[in-house]
């Protein structure tokens, strides 16, 4: 029963609009007009008022609005791994595309040198929250899979793995040291952004994947593989949350299709107790896949966009956790928004007067429906 430890019955997905003296600051480093602490420093600053404004909001966990990343994913490999750069442009098989149309083109990560986890990553980053908040410090880590999936075969190096099993070894190592080093700190709420299962369901994405030789089916039975194997020594009372969704790039998404392909592997197989599922437009089909849900697990509906504006309603918001209701029990459901705000530092089209106004509507919605 969700109260004072997760899950929570309203939560969000991690990333928040970046304020621009930030982005301005960021700008600047790269420039070589500030230096790195100075740079924290205003990342400080900021990551404070967003604690704020979650708590002032009443969400019973709050995170930095990865207000210290490019992006959600590339700062755990590139500056904690090292041996990534992200630079290779993706081509149409992996662009995003809004609501209008517009497109825009993916880079996707490249894997020059061995990884390997040398030291924490990001346990200061947890800490400066869990020192700053009344409530619970959340944190994300992207997927242990997310490199291979972008990248594939061809763009993880055959010097550094001749053999890809050792790829994956040290994946799951650095995952595994990671996951420890954040529960000797204190963090007890982690959430893996995985954004790789969702897609699997879209037609254009098994092209893609097909194209380069790569079976869907095979890599989902991989993928679940990898990420349990990831998380297998985490210690019990640390809750690990699987965020799924099929892209989030300044309002823009990769993949369209529903969870029916990959609801069973999802809730069955993949070992988390809990899932934050992408549910805020048909893109992600219908609530049937939630029969799949198998007793004692969670799962949060990502029923708010972040993607565009317009603040969804109280009734409509209701009305679709009705409909859900007729394929899970309530008792195991919870609403945040369907991504973060800001995957990238660009973020999405929204204003953060739009922002705010989504966050307290998810609160506002749980004490509607949940009390």
């Amino acid at each position: 029963m969700p109260g004072s430890i997760p899950p929570f019955r309203a939560d969000q997905v991690g990333s928040l609009l970046r304020p621009l003296e930030l982005l301005a600051a960021r700008k600047d480093l790269a420039e070589g007009k500030i230096d790195a602490a100075a740079l924290r420093a205003i990342e400080d600053k900021h990551i404070l008022d967003a604690i704020r404004l979650q708590e002032e909001i009443g969400f019973p966990a709050v995170t930095d609005g990865e207000y210290r990343r490019r992006n959600y994913y590339v700062d755990f490999y590139e500056r904690g791994l090292g041996g990534v750069s992200v630079n290779l442009a993706g081509g149409s098989g992996w662009d995003y595309q809004d609501r209008s149309g517009h497109r825009v083109q993916a880079s996707l990560p490249v894997v020059n040198q061995r990884l390997k986890w040398t030291k924490p990553i990001h346990v200061a980053d947890w800490r400066f929250v869990a020192d700053h908040t009344k409530v619970m410090a959340k944190l994300t880590i992207p997927s242990p899979v997310v490199l291979h999936f972008f990248g594939g075969r061809e763009n993880i190096s055959r010097d550094a793995y001749p053999d890809l099993d050792n790829f994956w070894a040290d994946v799951i190592d650095a995952f595994r040291k990671e996951l420890r080093a954040l529960y000797e700190a204190g963090c007890r709420y982690v959430q893996m952004d995985e954004t790789s299962v969702a897609k699997f369901s879209d037609p254009h994405i098994q092209g893609t994947l097909k194209a380069r030789g790569d079976n869907w089916r095979d890599l989902l039975t991989l993928y679940t593989e990898i990420i349990n194997a990831a998380i297998a020594e985490a210690p019990g009372d640390m809750f690990i949350a699987m965020h799924s969704c099929r892209g989030n790039n300044q309002g823009h998404w990769q993949a369209a299709g529903g969870y029916e392909l990959v609801a069973d592997t999802l809730f069955n197989e993949i070992k988390m107790p809990c899932y934050f599922l992408e549910y805020d437009s048909p893109r992600a089909g219908d609530f049937t896949p939630l029969k799949f849900l198998p007793k004692g697990k969670h799962v949060v509906l990502g029923l708010i966009s972040t993607k565009n504006p317009e603040l969804e309603s109280i009734a409509s918001l209701t009305a679709r956790l009705d409909e859900a209701s007729r394929h899970v029990d309530l008792a195991q459901v919870s609403i945040s928004p369907q991504c973060g705000f800001a995957s990238s530092t660009g973020g999405n089209k929204l204003s953060f007067a739009d922002q705010t106004a989504k966050l307290r509507r998810v609160v506002e919605v749980a004490a509607r429906v949940w009390g």
